[in-house]
């Protein structure tokens, strides 16, 4: 996998945690076992555009006032939605 920072080959698929603002900015929160990469060459860990953009449709469609501090990215992404899809994206 091409590291998406240095360009070097040889970055890898990791399980991250990650600090996400959420959409209202009352708080962040922790989501842990979120799917990033991490480039040894570099050292950079991060997650790509996809995943990116799973995360911040599911915290605009989903009650947020009901998350934890913490929460895994499994159950964060299985957390029933208000809506069906996310109406502020173009």
């Amino acid at each position: 996998m091409k590291c998406e920072w240095c360009e070097a080959e040889g970055a890898k698929e990791k399980a991250c945690t990650v600090y996400w603002e959420l959409p209202d900015g009352t708080r962040a929160i922790e989501i842990t076992n979120t799917p990033g990469v991490y480039c040894s060459l570099c050292g950079m860990e991060y997650q790509t555009e996809k995943t990116i953009e799973e995360l911040e449709d599911q915290l605009m469609l989903i009650d947020t006032k009901r998350l934890k501090h913490t929460i895994e990215f499994d159950v964060l992404m299985s957390q029933p939605r208000l809506l069906k899809r996310n109406y502020f994206k173009f």
